[in-house]
């Protein structure tokens, strides 16, 4: 199969070669050149191991890779999980289940596209013999997660911006305190959308990315959609057959990676109700899919600061399959998005494909209160977003997608309980070691080129 940019300027590419890139040339994401119709075959997989279903999935798009060599990497790339489902499904009541996605090294969603890409990358360089730099930005749990599938990897550089001050301390914790010589965390000013901008613009410097061979991590990368696919699909075939139509899936996000993935499998034959976008008050996706409008504002601090993002990088890969797959329109959308801070969508069938919900810090501590005392069951700040306006719905997952023990105090104010982890209090005792830098673009790539290893 291969892969082509949402902007449409740039040529075909192997799974291989858009994962090694991460950003297209053109600025695009990479997307599949087709979705496979998987209707009938979805069904097959029931009762198989999550990483047979994941092998079983990506087989269709790493096509270039052998079979073996490909069900070898998956199947390790779960081997560090603390729950043998990997993906247990909690069902709270009979109209209400909880998909935990926080029983990986790093208590987050992130790992189970992370601990892949870390091995997908480790085979590049085995392959090429060249050192890949891989650059991310996270607003919590992305960098943890990413420094911990590539902690080892040889040949494999990793720098993580993130907004200085803005994260959870055990989320700046899990990426600062590894003490491994790879890894390269920069606390940056301001907010995660500065962060991310930043990035982009070193992507987007074509000379500097080939010579340095730079990748990225963030969810732009196509692998991490592909591999988030996999969890809606094992959660699916986990729900009684009859259900399955009527099951709507209730997702917290922030840059839209997470949401889309569940929706490009349902584009791929998993028939479900619908989806839910669950935002904190950085509300930019309850906003556009109320109204149509998908307009800038500022990104403001909350308890959920995985959250707190305006611009959400995948809603390029939604409006490119909204726009029926028209690269030359969405590269115009994205010209003029990025010239007034707007978009109008004219297809009101566009906002109809998913609903959304808002939820402000005042509500997420009172929700997750109300669960613990109705369900005994503690969630995190994120995943508390999701527990909004469920009255609707026949039937819902809701992705649960960190340990609530990442955010004691929140937890701890809302239910009185102290919730604590053996691999988080670990981090308490050692240094940190972090790296302060202006984050513009220019700062940012001369700190990468001075940190340059051989394989």
């Amino acid at each position: 199969m291969q892969f082509l940019s949402t902007r449409a300027e740039t040529e075909p590419h192997n799974f291989s070669e858009a994962v090694k890139i991460g950003l297209a040339p053109d600025g695009g994401l990479f997307v599949p050149s087709e979705l496979p119709d998987l209707t009938d075959e979805f069904h097959t997989w029931a009762g198989e191991s999550y990483a047979k279903v994941c092998y079983r999935f990506f087989r269709r798009f790493a096509t270039e890779i052998e079979d073996g060599e490909l069900e070898s990497l998956i199947a390790n790339a779960y081997t560090e999980f603390d729950d043998a489902k990997l993906a247990p499904l909690i069902e709270l009541d009979d109209r209400i289940s909880v998909l935990e996605l926080f029983h990986g090294p790093t208590l987050a969603f992130k790992d189970y596209a992370l601990q892949l890409l870390g091995r997908l990358y480790e085979r590049q360089v085995a392959i090429t013999g060249d050192t890949i730099n891989v650059l991310g930005a996270t607003s919590g749990d992305t960098g943890a997660a990413a420094i911990n599938g590539l902690i080892g990897r040889s040949g494999v550089n990793i720098f993580i911006l993130y907004p200085d001050g803005r994260i959870s301390s055990l989320q700046e914790r899990q990426m600062t305190c590894t003490g491994e010589s790879n890894v390269f965390p920069i606390a940056v000013e301001g907010s995660f959308d500065d962060a991310q901008r930043e990035l982009k613009v070193v992507f987007g410097d074509r000379e500097f990315s080939e010579r340095i061979k730079l990748s990225a991590v963030n969810s732009i990368n196509l692998a991490r959609i592909l591999a988030q696919c996999v969890y809606y699909i094992y959660a699916w075939l986990k729900i009684g057959e009859s259900r399955r139509e009527k099951t709507t899936f209730v997702v917290p996000t922030g840059n839209f990676g997470n949401v889309l993935a569940g929706w490009l499998a349902y584009r791929m034959g998993m028939k479900v109700a619908g989806f839910r976008v669950a935002t904190n008050q950085n509300d930019i996706l309850n906003r556009f899919f109320n109204t149509g409008e998908y307009s800038v504002g500022m990104a403001t601090r909350s308890l959920a600061p995985s959250m707190d993002i305006q611009v959400a990088s995948n809603f390029e890969r939604f409006l490119y399959y909204a726009l029926g797959g028209d690269g030359n329109r969405v590269r115009k959308v994205m010209e003029d998005f990025k010239s007034t801070g707007i978009f109008k969508v004219d297809d009101q069938s566009i906002i109809k494909s998913m609903s959304s919900s808002r939820m402000t810090d005042e509500e997420i501590l009172d929700t997750i209160k109300a669960v613990y005392q109705k369900y005994g069951y503690v969630c995190d700040p994120h995943t508390a977003c999701a527990f909004k306006e469920l009255d609707e719905f026949e039937h819902c997952v809701i992705l649960a997608t960190a340990h609530p023990a990442k955010f004691p105090e929140t937890v701890l104010e809302a239910t009185g309980q102290e919730t604590i982890q053996s691999s988080l209090e670990a981090l308490k005792s050692r240094e940190i070691v972090k790296y302060p830098l202006h984050g513009d673009a220019n700062t940012i790539k001369a700190f990468i080129e001075s940190k340059q290893i051989t394989p």
